[in-house]
């Protein structure tokens, strides 16, 4: 199977119906990986069937879980584009920022908005804690961070007061959950099924109380 047969195996069993171009878009934004990993280490994932699998539907697989949470989206270390990049080919009526910490990172994000044509997309190079946007996001979504409490005492300014703060974890993070603040309400955990992954995944949705 080539890497674009799994690419449309993978988006009809998540039963995405894409724009037109998409695909070729996400075909190309694995190009842009490939390319750029061989100098800035993006991602240690390389054979292009896994970043089809790992990284290109591991992404997708949340959209079905965001469609309620409607509005813009803020991807925090997001590194190599991750989810946030397929998110913003998939959903091009989106607002989607790319944050990273990393001037690398960040310089490999600028250019793949631009070679992708993403006019939905911005990023905005600098650490998350220290990064005040004039407007809360509807979603703040990270495959980053290591820790669920992390994220949420890192991020939660970022989020709207009805927002959503995201967290795309493996297996069932019920210690983290346990560590989560009582003013963070977590209850919202959903198993994903990512196409062609024989491997755990979930996402932690939070809302943050007033």
């Amino acid at each position: 199977m080539t890497p674009q047969a799994a690419l449309d195996r993978g988006l009809g069993e998540l039963a995405l119906v894409l724009p037109s171009g998409a695909p070729g878009k996400l075909m190309a934004y694995l190009g842009l990986l490939a390319k750029w990993n061989r100098t800035y280490n993006l991602t240690a994932i390389r054979d292009p069937m896994q970043v089809v699998s790992h990284h290109l539907l591991d992404s997708l697989a949340v959209l079905r879980d965001l469609s309620e949470s409607a509005g813009t989206l803020a991807d925090v270390g997001s590194g190599g584009g991750l989810p946030g990049i397929p998110i913003a080919i998939a959903e091009p009526a989106r607002r989607v920022t790319l944050n990273d910490a990393s001037e690398k990172k960040g310089a490999f994000l600028r250019q793949a908005v631009i070679e992708l044509g993403l006019s939905n997309a911005t990023v905005h190079v600098g650490r998350v804690e220290e990064w005040h946007p004039a407007e809360g996001f509807a979603v703040v979504i990270s495959r980053g961070f290591a820790s669920l409490v992390d994220f949420l005492a890192s991020c939660r300014h970022l989020a709207a007061p009805s927002g959503v703060l995201a967290a795309m974890k493996g297996a069932y993070p019920g210690d983290e959950l346990a560590r989560v603040p009582a003013d963070c309400d977590c209850h919202e955990v959903r198993r994903l099924k990512v196409p062609l992954l024989h491997a755990e995944r979930h996402l932690v949705l939070c809302r943050i109380g007033s």
